[in-house]
């Protein structure tokens, strides 16, 4: 196959098992705080003192800095949006509405540092073939790009059901879009013996949640599914190498360079269309919310 070797019937059904059961935990965890906390913080706490130094230490496939990096920085974003969501008066603090923003940011330079880095490699590196070249400076541009388009987090609301989700209205289907593509071309680029499952199923188990279960918590359910997935694969690495389920990249320089392509041409048309209002309307992207004018974002500000 292009992007990936042949994927058997067993790994095909795996990959829906994998996608509905980030969904439901994704859904389990919005119940209420305490499932949340028991989660996001007692379970990553345990696992951080008995199980990840075993099974995530160096010259295992999760045992670099960014993996660590990752668990620790998405947990930090559910925990954070988590107070956002219930500490009374929060919503309304200025400066604690720039942390969705600057935690979402982080993750995506985290990203963007490991594809410039991944540029020189060649061959196995901590447990995974990686084949560097352009398609990686083209994806960090692209992440580049991500990063920039960011806005409206002064914005951001909680819905008024008991739920109390993190709805972010400026955030929108175009934006999310783009950052899938960008996320997959860098799990392909970086990290391609996982792009199967970290990649596709992780990134649609999260947008699927924000376009038909709760719409505008695309965030929340992002921060919460990466959560759950870093911490399964750091506890059981062997499930994306060696088990019967992994799936393995084509590790095909065209197929590389056409997904980083993808990513950088989805995300320069979000940053011209986006910068392009900015300047028609005379917007302030760190004060205003920049996509008022759109029906799904009026729809998401009733919520």
């Amino acid at each position: 196959m292009f992007l990936f070797e042949s994927i058997p019937w067993y790994s095909a059904i795996m990959w829906f098992a994998v996608l509905g059961g980030l969904i439901a935990l994704n859904e389990l965890a919005r119940l209420n705080k305490w499932i949340s906390l028991a989660l996001f913080l007692v379970l990553p706490i345990i696992l951080t003192i008995t199980v990840w130094p075993k099974t995530a230490g160096e010259g295992t496939s999760v045992g670099t800095w960014f993996h660590w990096a990752k668990v620790y920085s998405a947990l930090a974003g559910c925990l954070g949006f988590l107070a956002i969501r219930h500490i009374k008066g929060a919503v309304n603090n200025k400066w604690i509405l720039f942390f969705p923003a600057l935690i979402l940011s982080v993750n995506i330079l985290e990203a963007v540092v490991r594809d410039f880095q991944c540029f020189s490699f060649n061959g196995l590196i901590d447990g995974v073939v990686i084949i560097g070249g352009p398609w990686n400076i083209m994806n960090g541009i692209a992440g580049l790009l991500n990063i920039i388009t960011i806005s409206g987090w002064i914005g951001i609301q909680i819905s008024k059901d008991k739920k109390k989700d993190m709805i972010w209205s400026d955030q929108l289907w175009f934006w999310i879009i783009a950052y899938d593509i960008w996320n997959f071309a860098y799990v392909y680029n970086c990290v391609s013996d996982h792009a199967f499952y970290a990649g596709a199923a992780l990134l649609i188990s999260c947008t699927i949640p924000a376009f038909f279960i709760k719409k505008g918590a695309w965030l929340q359910h992002r921060a919460q599914t990466l959560g759950f997935w870093m911490m399964f694969v750091m506890s059981y690495p062997a499930f994306v190498d060696t088990s019967k389920f992994a799936i393995k990249s084509s590790h095909n320089e065209t197929a590389l360079f056409v997904v980083s392509f993808l990513a950088l041409a989805a995300n320069l048309a979000v940053f011209i269309y986006h910068f392009g209002k900015i300047i028609k309307h005379k917007k302030n992207p760190i004060k205003e919310e920049i996509h008022t004018d759109l029906a799904a974002f009026k729809e998401l500000k009733a919520l």
